[in-house]
């Protein structure tokens, strides 16, 4: 019970923690690093490279309060030479903490943020210099995507959209194949478990389960779907059938009843 207390007690902690540090990046940190340089792709990867620095202390903050356990595996496959069309890193996403883990683990990586940051002024600097791509409606965004690509980056993307409800059907959207289909470039899925739930969508942040969650995320071996349209087969079609082929490959792996 006490372990269950200080949990929860340090979850918000670290919540508050983090508001912190986005106040302290947003009005020193971020001032201070772009002064080091008026190259704007130097920035980028100064920039990204800092905010993968700091999730790395914030996981490893959470993981020292006790909040968490976790192992990874196959992280050989994130460092592999990225191809002349770029790597596209696909995630289940369970809980709110997700993409902290994963952008700790890529020291430059290309995300689709939430177009309100650009209005918050203490993220704003952040997610301008790191050059992360605002979650724009249908073609800009599938371009945006793709010329990172087609730069051999490294794009980060969840299928879903948001967080999904452990246990329960997956549901995706289909924007991560819209971009595979147009990039035609490699797909890496990572596999993301939590247990028991935690900071999932149905929890508020500050709720603690009984026992000290465990994360499990697996990078996977590439996968090989038909990434480009079918002989005839309207763009739209191709990309609900590669959808679905996400969909079953996540399925299957967290052995999830389909809808």
């Amino acid at each position: 019970m006490l372990n269950r207390i200080w949990r929860a007690f340090g979850v918000s902690l670290a919540f508050a923690l983090f508001g912190l540090g986005g106040i302290a990046l947003g009005f020193v940190a971020m001032p201070l690093l772009r002064m080091t340089t008026f190259d704007a792709k130097t920035l980028r990867r100064r920039t990204q490279r800092f905010v993968h620095q700091c999730f790395r202390g914030y996981i490893a903050l959470w993981q020292g309060l006790g909040l968490f356990s976790a192992e990874l595996h196959h992280l050989e496959r994130l460092r592999a030479p990225v191809g002349p069309r770029g790597r596209l890193i696909i995630a289940n996403h369970p809980s709110l903490i997700d993409v902290v883990f994963l952008v700790s683990l890529l020291p430059e990586v290309d995300c689709i943020v939430k177009r309100s940051l650009w209005r918050n002024p203490f993220l704003r600097w952040p997610v301008v210099w790191a050059r992360y791509i605002p979650n724009q409606a249908g073609e800009t965004l599938v371009q945006a995507c793709v010329e990172r690509l087609h730069a051999g980056r490294i794009l980060l993307v969840f299928p879903e959209g948001t967080r999904s409800r452990p246990g329960e059907p997956l549901l995706m959207q289909r924007g991560a194949a819209q971009i595979a289909l147009a990039a035609g470039c490699e797909i890496v899925p990572v596999l993301v478990r939590c247990e028991p739930e935690f900071l999932s969508k149905r929890q508020w942040p500050w709720q603690a389960p009984p026992v000290k969650p465990h994360f499990t995320i697996a990078i996977e071996a590439a996968l090989t779907p038909r990434a480009e349209p079918l002989p005839g087969e309207p763009n739209a079609l191709a990309a609900r059938r590669l959808t679905r082929e996400f969909l079953a490959w996540y399925t299957q792996k967290l052995g999830i009843t389909p809808l």
